[in-house]
């Protein structure tokens, strides 16, 4: 479906160049704008080969063993239905550590398997496959995303020029602040009227 919604964004672009006269123009762009897409993601790759090295650090040197022990609570709270010491504890741990520190890319596997791990507890409870309030929890959880450090949004303003890549560390802490708590408020007002 995106496929098409882009297509057909690209396809109607080309359509209003060639009525307005403005080919030469949208053709120029094109190249520039792969040019830079290019030049982008070289720099992304590093930012998160950086980050994703230094999060694999941690795992081996047991920092990562750490920083789940001080969020288990936080997990327990927010996945009361949980298993103590079940495995999707530990991938959900490890994607919020992941996506606090910004590294969206190093969260995704930990995301994935924690998702198939609650899909697997959800059957066997239920002996059905649907999503559980737990992978419903985790899905907007993952998705409001509490960051401490926006390296995606600090490497494109470094990309672009920016005098101070780093400004927006704050506004984004607050943004998704307020975005994970909101989250957390409608996940637990929407349990409890399930529950009932």
């Amino acid at each position: 479906m995106l496929n098409y919604l882009w297509g057909g964004m690209i396809l109607l672009g080309v359509i209003f160049s060639i009525v307005n006269g403005t080919t030469e123009a949208v053709s120029e762009e094109f190249v520039t704008a792969a040019g830079e897409a290019v030049s982008l993601t070289i720099t992304l790759f590093g930012v998160m080969s950086l980050w994703t090295g230094l999060m694999e650090i941690a795992k081996s040197s047991g920092v990562l063993e750490k920083m789940q022990n001080v969020i288990r609570p936080l997990i327990r709270f927010l996945f009361p239905d949980l298993p103590q010491n079940h495995p999707a504890g530990s991938h959900i741990a490890v994607n919020m550590i992941s996506n606090f520190l910004g590294l969206g890319n190093a969260a995704l596997p930990a995301g994935i398997r924690a998702m198939e791990s609650l899909a697997e507890l959800e059957e066997e409870k239920t002996g059905l496959r649907r999503a559980s309030d737990e992978m419903c929890t985790f899905l907007v959880l993952n998705i409001s995303s509490l960051q401490l450090i926006p390296v995606n949004m600090i490497a494109y303003r470094s990309q672009y020029g920016s005098v101070s890549p780093s400004a927006i560390v704050g506004p984004a802490i607050i943004a998704t602040a307020v975005s994970t708590l909101t989250a957390i408020i409608f996940c637990k007002i929407v349990t409890v009227k399930r529950k009932r």
